[in-house]
C-alpha cells in the first residue's frame, strides 16, 4: 500500500554507487544553497523600516546607514566562511571548526545553534513567502498557516527526492527572482535619476503614529537604531548553509563552494541595498502594529488593513501598480521564500548526520534514504518546522524575533575557532609566503569574530524580551538532548564491549525448552517439531487455562495424538495470558539460575496489513515482556498463510515494474522469471533456441 505511492512521489530508488551522481554544479549549487540569504532582501528591509518606525519618520533616514552596517557585516562574513570551506572541506562547517578548535561543548553550543536556526529558517521563509503571495491574491494571506503548512509539505517532498533534483527543481524561480530584483533596482534609478519621476509607494501619503512625542534621542534612539540593525543582519542567515554542504559540490569541492559564496555575496549586498535606496526614494511606510500606527487620512488603518512587504511596495511604485511586471515579481519573491527554506533542508540533515555519526543523535539520521537524501532529517526539520508555523500563526514579523541568535552564536564560536586554527597553523610553517597568507587569513578571521561577537549581544540585548528567549531555550534543549544521547550510546559501548584477555562465558548448565500452545494446530506442530531438532535438554509444551472446556479439548487431541513431549497447564483465573508465562518462566530462572530458557512462539504469517490486526498481538506483547528478562531467549517460528503468498508475488511484481522511461534513462531492466527460464532454455537446446 505504501511502496506504489512512494515511487510515484519520490521517483525509482538509487543505488549507493550512484551517490556521485547527485552532486551539484556550481550554477545548481547558488540556488540550493544561497536561497536563504538571496531571499532575505523580501523580508529584511521591511524589518529594518519596521523597528524605525517608533520613532516616526524622521528615523527613517538612519535606514541607509543601518544597510551599510549590514553589508560591512555580510562582507566580512563572506571573507571569513572562505577561510573556513577551504580549511575544512568535509561539510562539518561551523560545528566541526568549533568542536576541533575549542573544544566539544563549543562544538555542541554551535550544533544546537544551527539546528534551531535551520527550523527557524523554514518557518520564516514559508511565513515571509506566504505573506508576499497573499499581496497578490488575497485569499491566500487569509488562510496563512494552511498555506504555510502545506508549502513545508511540498518542499518535503521535493527534498526526499534528492538534492540534485530538488536544486534542478528550485534553480529556476530563484534566477527569476535574481534577475526581477536587479531590473527592479535598475529600473528604479533609471526613472529616478535618469527619467526624474517621482515614485511613490501605496503607502506614501500615509502617517506612522508614535508613541513617543517628538521622536527619541539619546540612549532611546541609540538602543533603537541598534535594533534595528539586528533586525536587518536577518540578511545574513545562511551564509553558513554552503560551508556545510561542501560534500554536496562537484570536485574541486572547496573552490566550487567559495566561488559559490562569493557569488551570493556579491548578489545578496547588491539586492539589499537597491531595495533599501529605493524604499526611501518611494517613501515607503511600514509599522510594527499597523493596524494602530498606520494613520490614513488621520485615522488608524484599522484590524481590516493588511500591511504588504517593502518589496512589493517599491514594485508597485516602479513598476506600476497592478502592472504584469509588479505580479511577476510579487509570485517569484514569494516562490523564492518559499524556496529559500530549501537551505535548511540541505543544512539541517547533513549537520543531523554528522552529528549521528558522531554519537550525539539518534543514529537513523546518518542513514541515506532511496533517492540518496538524509530523509530522516528532512521530516524531522519538516515536523518541527510545521510546528512552529502553526504555533506563530505563520507570522513572519513575530518569527523573526526567534530569529538570528543562532546564526551569530555560529559566527562567533566559528571564526574564534578560525583563529585558534591559524594560531596553530603558523607554529608549524615555515615557508614565508604562506606564513603571510595565514596571517592574513587570521586578521579576516579575528575581525569576523569580533564583529559577529558584538553583533551578538547587539541582538540578544535587543531582541531578548521580544522573543529571542525562545531560541535560547530551544538551544538549551537541543545540548541537553544530544549531551543525553552521547551519555547513553557511550555508556552501551562500554557494557556490551568484548574484553580481548576475557574467558568465554561460561556455558549454561542445561536447556528448558517451552513451546507456547494454543490449540493444536499445523502452527503448533511445526513449533514443536523445530523446538525437537534443537536438542534441548528439557522440552514441554505450555498452554494457559482460561476456559475449561477449551483446555480439556486440547488435553484430550494431545493424548490422541500421542505426542510424547509433556503439556504443562497453567491456570489463569483472571483470563491473563502475559503474565502467567512470565511468572513460570521467571520461577524456572529462580529455581535453576544456571538454566538457560528458551521459549518458542509459534506465529502466523499474513499478507494484509489488517489481517496483521486480527493475528499475533498475543505473541507481540510476550515478547515485549520477555525481552526484559534475563536468561531467556525467544524464538518466534513462523507459519505462512495463503495471504502471505499473495504479498509475495506482489512484491515480485514491484521489484520487475520498470517505471515509463527508465530503459531510456539507462536504467537495468530486471529479467522477469518466465524470461529467466526461456533464456534457460535456449543455453540447453538447439543452436535456434527451440
Amino acid at each position: 500500500m505504501t511502496d506504489v505511492p512512494k515511487r510515484l512521489l519520490l521517483g525509482r530508488a538509487l543505488r549507493s554507487d550512484r551517490l556521485s551522481e547527485t552532486l551539484v554544479p556550481k550554477r545548481v549549487a547558488l540556488p540550493v544553497f544561497a536561497s536563504d540569504p538571496l531571499s532575505s532582501v523580501a523580508y529584511a528591509p521591511g524589518e529594518v523600516l519596521i523597528v524605525l518606525s517608533a520613532a516616526g519618520l524622521s528615523a527613517y533616514h538612519f535606514s541607509p546607514w543601518i544597510a551599510a552596517a549590514v553589508v560591512v557585516l555580510l562582507v566580512t562574513v563572506v571573507a571569513s566562511y572562505r577561510q573556513n570551506i577551504r580549511a575544512y572541506p568535509s561539510g562539518g562547517g561551523d560545528y566541526e571548526v568549533a568542536g576541533t578548535n575549542l573544544g566539544r561543548r563549543a562544538g555542541l553550543t554551535v550544533a544546537s545553534a544551527l539546528l534551531v536556526d535551520y527550523v527557524l529558517t523554514v518557518a520564516v521563509s514559508i511565513s515571509s513567502g506566504v505573506e508576499n503571495l497573499g499581496a497578490a491574491i488575497p485569499f491566500v494571506v487569509e488562510h496563512k498557516t494552511l498555506f504555510a503548512v502545506a508549502a513545508i509539505g511540498l518542499l518535503t517532498v521535493a527534498n526526499l527526492r534528492g538534492v540534485r533534483e530538488s536544486g534542478v527543481l528550485f534553480a529556476v524561480p530563484t534566477y527569476l527572482f535574481v534577475a526581477g530584483v536587479l531590473a527592479l533596482i535598475a529600473w528604479g534609478a533609471v526613472r529616478s535619476t535618469v527619467l526624474g519621476d517621482e515614485m511613490r509607494a501605496p503607502t506614501a501619503d500615509y502617517e506612522i503614529h508614535t508613541q513617543h512625542a517628538g521622536g527619541l534621542a539619546g540612549f532611546a534612539l541609540a538602543f533603537l537604531l541598534l535594533r534595528a540593525f539586528s533586525s536587518g543582519c536577518a540578511a545574513l542567515t545562511g551564509v553558513e548553509a554552503i560551508s556545510n554542504g561542501v560534500p554536496a559540490f562537484r570536485k574541486p569541492k572547496a573552490r566550487n563552494a567559495a566561488a559559490t559564496l562569493t557569488m551570493m555575496g556579491a548578489i545578496a549586498v547588491t539586492m539589499f541595498c537597491g531595495v533599501i535606496a529605493l524604499a526611501r526614494v518611494t517613501q515607503v511606510k511600514m509599522a510594527e502594529n499597523p493596524a494602530r500606527d498606520l494613520l490614513i487620512d488621520g485615522e488608524p488603518a484599522g484590524s481590516g488593513y493588511v500591511q504588504h512587504p517593502v518589496i512589493a511596495q517599491v514594485s508597485d511604485a516602479v513598476f506600476g501598480s497592478g502592472s504584469l511586471l509588479s505580479f511577476y515579481l510579487a509570485v517569484t519573491t514569494a516562490l523564492v521564500l518559499f524556496l529559500a527554506a530549501n537551505t535548511a533542508y540541505n543544512g539541517f540533515p547533513l549537520l543531523g548526520s554528522i552529528l549521528a555519526q558522531d554519537r550525539y543523535l539518534p543514529r537513523q539520521l546518518h542513514t541515506r534514504g532511496d533517492r540518496l537524501a538524509f530523509s530522516n532529517g528532512v521530516l524531522l526539520l519538516a515536523g518541527a518546522a510545521a510546528i512552529l508555523v502553526a504555533v506563530y500563526d505563520a507570522d513572519s514579523t513575530r518569527l523573526i524575533q526567534l530569529y538570528i541568535v543562532g546564526v551569530f552564536v555560529s559566527f562567533t564560536l566559528s571564526q574564534t575557532g578560525m583563529v585558534r586554527h591559524w594560531n596553530r597553523a603558523l607554529r608549524a610553517e615555515q615557508d614565508t609566503a604562506r606564513r603571510r597568507h595565514m596571517h592574513r587569513s587570521r586578521a579576516i578571521s579575528a575581525f569576523g569574530a569580533f564583529f559577529t561577537g558584538v553583533v551578538l549581544v547587539v541582538v540578544l540585548v535587543t531582541k531578548f524580551a521580544h522573543g529571542a528567549w525562545v531560541s535560547l531555550v530551544g538551544m538549551a534543549l537541543f545540548y541537553g538532548l544530544m549531551t543525553a544521547i552521547r551519555r547513553h550510546y557511550d555508556h552501551v559501548s562500554e557494557e556490551i564491549a568484548a574484553e580481548e584477555s576475557a574467558a568465554a562465558p561460561p556455558r549454561p548448565s542445561r536447556v528448558h525448552s517451552i513451546v507456547l500452545v494454543s490449540r493444536l494446530h499445523k502452527p503448533t506442530l511445526r513449533a514443536l517439531v523445530y523446538a525437537r531438532m534443537m536438542r534441548s535438554d528439557v522440552l514441554e509444551g505450555l498452554t494457559i487455562n482460561v476456559e475449561q472446556g477449551e483446555t480439556d479439548r486440547l488435553r484430550r487431541e494431545w493424548d490422541r495424538r500421542g505426542l510424547d513431549i509433556p503439556l504443562t497447564i497453567l491456570d489463569s483465573p483472571y483470563r491473563e495470558v502475559t503474565r502467567p508465562v512470565i511468572d513460570y518462566v521467571k520461577r524456572l530462572r529462580t529455581e535453576h539460575p544456571r538454566d538457560l530458557v528458551s521459549v518458542y512462539i509459534p506465529e502466523y504469517v499474513v499478507g494484509r496489513w489488517y489481517e496483521q490486526l486480527l493475528h499475533n498481538q498475543s505473541a507481540l506483547r510476550l515478547k515485549g515482556r520477555l525481552l526484559f528478562t534475563s536468561g531467556v531467549m525467544v524464538t518466534s517460528v513462523p507459519y505462512q498463510l495463503e495471504s502471505s503468498e499473495a504479498a509475495r508475488k506482489r512484491a515480485r511484481r514491484r521489484e520487475e515494474w520498470q517505471a515509463p522511461g527508465s530503459v531510456r534513462r539507462g536504467a537495468a531492466r530486471r529479467p522477469r522469471r518466465a524470461d529467466r527460464r526461456k533464456g534457460a532454455g535456449r543455453g540447453r537446446g538447439r543452436p535456434d533456441g527451440t
